[in-house]
């Protein structure tokens, strides 16, 4: 849950986030947050796309953006 002054997140950015998730190239996802993914994507030479990390970093203790 949100807090209370935390403005929910921007609907195109959940929506660049929902791909993320869909795209299979950066492996599963099941179990780890979005940024360990991206991470786990980089160390392997995968290119994830780097709007994706600064999203996740900005947005760190919203839970809407980080699982």
């Amino acid at each position: 849950p949100r807090a209370p002054s935390q403005p929910p997140p921007d609907p195109a950015l959940l929506e660049m986030l929902r791909r993320f998730d869909l795209s299979w190239e950066y492996g599963p996802c099941t179990g780890i947050t979005r940024l360990q993914r991206w991470e786990r994507a980089q160390e392997l030479g995968l290119s994830p796309p780097g709007p994706i990390r600064d999203a996740l970093l900005e947005h760190r203790d919203n839970p809407d953006v980080t699982y």
